[in-house]
């Protein structure tokens, strides 16, 4: 059954950090592609991040590069997004996604090339 369940969304200040976890079932963290995705209200969902198990790459949006790191934990089945030196603009809801790409498709980080996805946390930055 395919299944992804967020947490450690919360509150800091811009400059903090938090690391967000997605607990995956054996289905979907099987799947080759995995993802984290952000909205912010009044916005479209954007792709922050993405990780290709074939070869482990990783894929970023601009705005996040230095900043963020995705990365997955097979013992847990967990995927993760580490986030330093957070911005107000950062503030948003975060979601887990996973799907079966091509190595190029889940490097674009598309919305339409995930078909899993979990319930998200959300993500408040203050200045």
């Amino acid at each position: 059954q395919a299944q992804l369940v967020e947490s450690g969304g919360g509150s800091v200040q811009a400059g903090g950090s938090l690391r967000l976890s997605c607990a995956a079932s054996s289905y979907t963290y099987a799947l080759n592609c995995m993802g984290w995705f952000r909205q912010a209200p009044g916005k479209e969902r954007e792709g922050v991040a993405t990780i290709f198990t074939g070869d482990g790459s990783t894929y970023y949006a601009d705005s996040v590069k230095g900043r963020f790191t995705i990365s997955r934990d097979n013992a847990k089945n967990t995927l993760y997004l580490q986030m330093n030196s957070l911005k107000p603009e950062d503030t948003a809801m975060y979601y887990c996604a996973a799907d079966r790409n091509i190595r190029s498709m889940c490097g674009l980080r598309t919305v339409a090339g995930f078909g899993y996805w979990g319930q998200g946390t959300q993500v408040t930055v203050s200045s």
